[in-house]
């Protein structure tokens, strides 16, 4: 019986959200009903197949402050690296830097990934022989590897302490 609660709690969330998005774009015709709850649960059980629930606790403060710094450092990203595209005046020290993560490999280091792709001038590569990801930036003078540490570390909070992929 704990079983199926831990797995309802899992999917009830999932399930809602894709309900919700089906309605968002279908509308709200009865006919829209059936068949959208009918695409939310087979989006539910696809998505638990694919990404199976963690044991993460989420913060919702943390993840307010990682949802409000979204927007702002998005477009610093794109201001920067538009700024040192056009501006020959602007030191460019392109080059690779190798980042020992806390998190193992899996979804949170995944969306970790994802996240450092919004830093000024960063994109991740892909890991080296080590398991340590490697990124791509267009100034090594900028204290990148800070810039990491912050951002794993929010997400960490983000994810309760979680426990990553393990």
């Amino acid at each position: 019986m704990g079983g199926f609660i831990a797995m309802a709690r899992n999917a009830l969330p999932r399930a809602a959200i894709f309900f919700v998005f089906w309605l968002i774009l279908s509308g709200t015709k009865p006919a829209d009903f059936v068949v959208g709850a009918l695409t939310a649960i087979a989006a539910t059980w696809v998505s638990l197949l694919l990404l199976p629930a963690e044991q993460w606790r989420l913060s919702p403060a943390a993840l307010a402050r990682l949802l409000l710094r979204f927007p702002s450092q998005s477009i610093t990203a794109g201001i920067d690296v538009a700024w040192r595209a056009f501006d020959p005046r602007l030191p460019l020290r392109p080059g690779f830097v190798v980042y020992r993560s806390r998190l193992p490999s899996g979804a949170a280091r995944n969306a970790f990934t994802t996240l450092t792709s919004l830093l000024p001038g960063t994109l991740p590569c892909g890991a080296d022989d080590r398991g340590d990801l490697v990124i791509h930036c267009l100034d090594l003078d900028q204290p990148v590897i800070e810039q990491l540490g912050a951002e794993e570390t929010l997400l960490l909070e983000v994810m309760g302490g979680g426990r990553g992929d393990g």
